[in-house]
């Protein structure tokens, strides 16, 4: 595979790789924002759940915060690999986009 053939697939990971992190990027912001709501719901008022088709009653508002939290915690998690991943493939994209400029001019 030659240069710019090479180039063209990092540029394609790049785009990929900008898209899941714009969908984790608004899958956290989602979640915090659900937290948040959890935490601030009055008590004396129900707090429900989507379960597949249904929404149910949730009856342990701790257990749930947990759950949201360890799930939040592993989005950010992931979203710090792959935003280590961007960063890699821009490396070698701004490498390879070097290589090619050094041909042109030789």
């Amino acid at each position: 595979m030659d240069n710019i053939e090479q180039l063209q697939v990092v540029v394609n990971e790049v785009q990929s790789a900008r898209q899941q992190l714009a969908n984790l990027r608004a899958q956290v912001l989602e979640l915090e924002t659900t937290i948040e709501a959890v935490k601030t719901q009055p008590k004396e008022l129900a707090l429900h759940q989507q379960m597949g088709g249904v929404m149910v009653e949730v009856s342990d508002r701790p257990t749930l915060l947990k759950e949201l939290e360890e799930t939040l915690g592993a989005l950010k998690q992931h979203l710090e690999r792959f935003t280590e991943r961007e960063e890699e493939l821009l490396a070698t994209y701004n490498q390879l986009k070097q290589m090619l400029a050094e041909t042109e001019d030789a």
